[in-house]
Formats: C-alpha cells, sequence, structure tokens
C-alpha cells in the first residue's frame, strides 16, 4: 500500500510573504512622498532661504560704515 504524500506548501508561503512585503513597500512609499505634492515643503524652503539671505545682508557692513561716514 503507497502511503499518501504531505502536500509541501512552504515554497508557497513564501511567495505570499514576498507579494505582501513588496505591496507594504510600495504602499508606504506612495504614502510617504504624499507631502511632496502639496509645496509645503518648496514653500518653507524659499521662506528659510529668504530668512538667511536678509540676515547676510543685514550682517555685512558697506565701505562707509566702516570708515564711519
Amino acid at each position: 500500500m503507497a502511503e499518501a504524500q504531505e502536500k509541501d506548501n512552504t515554497w508557497v508561503i513564501v511567495g505570499v510573504c514576498i507579494a505582501a512585503i513588496i505591496l507594504l513597500v510600495v504602499l508606504l512609499k506612495k504614502d510617504e512622498t504624499k507631502h511632496l505634492q502639496s509645496g509645503a515643503v518648496a514653500q518653507s524652503n524659499a521662506e528659510v532661504f529668504s530668512k538667511i539671505e536678509k540676515r547676510h545682508t543685514s550682517n555685512n557692513s558697506t565701505a562707509e560704515q566702516i570708515s564711519g561716514k
């Protein structure tokens, strides 16, 4: 009498795990870049750079200011 052989589901489980991980990465990546579409980052960067530029120009002394005129 031949014994019934058990079906090995190891590769099916590995395949499902890989597919789930890929799906999770794609969904998280999509959510991660959502804030870039609103333009808030570009606006914040422009504000920061304008403040830096303003600070540099206010700190620089002109030749007249140095000579005391």
